[in-house]
């Protein structure tokens, strides 16, 4: 395990605006969101696990942009890695009042080839991890509601909209996200008036695994509306989210309408076919 830390590339946290906390965020989606976060106005925590000079040339480039940001490595892989990531957070950024779990394992297995060590990374990562920093934040926050602050507290979690459009493809990340989704509504009604806490659930937003640009271009057209979700969609979306505070307990899907569109297969394969 190691140990969660502030990278060389940061900036001293603001004493007037938010901060959140994004994990997997130095790459790919969570980049995007980190973008999108700091353009409107937040204070932005770079989680990574492995991906350092990612974060740093982000944590810089935000910062030259006139915002605030500071990279923090951890790999979310025991509760006691959460809880030193959330603390080494909430110093640097003691306005720390969102966090968007975008960190996700995502590997292919079905039930006939489940294992325990796949369930369990899966669980610890898309599942445990969010949940703990959900806890945390709202420890965190509650302790300034006593004292008559508002809070104003949130945690948006990355979902996948084939969790209203099931197939047994990618079944332990689907497991893992299906246990997050029904996180999502318990800590919403158990967390308020201290934290909301929604979700999102993107379609097909960018190439995974080992999926040509071809691939990804034909699965990305195969939605009502003839395309699903980008970056900066969900981007804009996680933006509202954090400034929505009339929404809570519900997961919001963008992509393009995929999910009214039932397969037996996950669409990557449904196009290898």
């Amino acid at each position: 395990m190691q140990a969660s830390r502030p990278s060389n590339s940061s900036a001293s946290a603001s004493a007037t605006r938010p901060a959140c906390l994004i994990t997997g965020a130095a790459v790919r989606l969570g980049k995007t969101i980190a973008e999108a976060m700091s353009a409107a106005g937040w204070d932005v925590a770079i989680h990574y696990r492995r991906s350092q000079s990612a974060a740093e040339e982000l944590a810089e480039a935000l910062t030259q942009n006139g915002g605030s940001a500071a990279c923090f490595q951890s790999d979310l892989e025991s509760a006691q890695a959460i809880a030193e990531l959330f603390d080494r957070v909430v110093q640097h950024f003691p306005r720390l009042s969102c966090i968007i779990n975008n960190a996700s394992q995502f590997e292919f297995d079905r039930p006939e080839t489940v294992s325990a060590a796949l369930l369990e990374s899966h669980t610890q990562t898309n599942l445990i991890a969010p949940v703990l920093l959900t806890r945390h934040l709202h420890q965190f926050l509650a302790a300034g509601h006593q004292h008559g602050e508002d809070p104003a507290g949130v945690v948006i979690h990355l979902l996948d909209q084939k969790l209203v459009n099931p197939n047994p493809d990618f079944f332990s990340y689907t497991l893992s996200k299906a246990a997050l989704l029904e996180a999502t509504r318990l800590c919403a009604a158990a967390l308020a008036p201290v934290l909301r806490v929604a979700a999102i659930a993107p379609g097909i937003t960018l190439p995974s695994a080992d999926q040509t640009e071809a691939e990804f271009q034909k699965a990305h057209r195969m939605t009502p509306l003839g395309a699903s979700s980008r970056p900066d969609e969900i981007a804009d979306a996680v933006v509202w989210l954090a400034r929505a505070r009339a929404v809570t307990g519900t997961m919001l899907l963008i992509d393009g309408g995929q999910h009214l569109s039932p397969l037996s297969r996950d669409v990557m394969m449904m196009i290898r076919s």
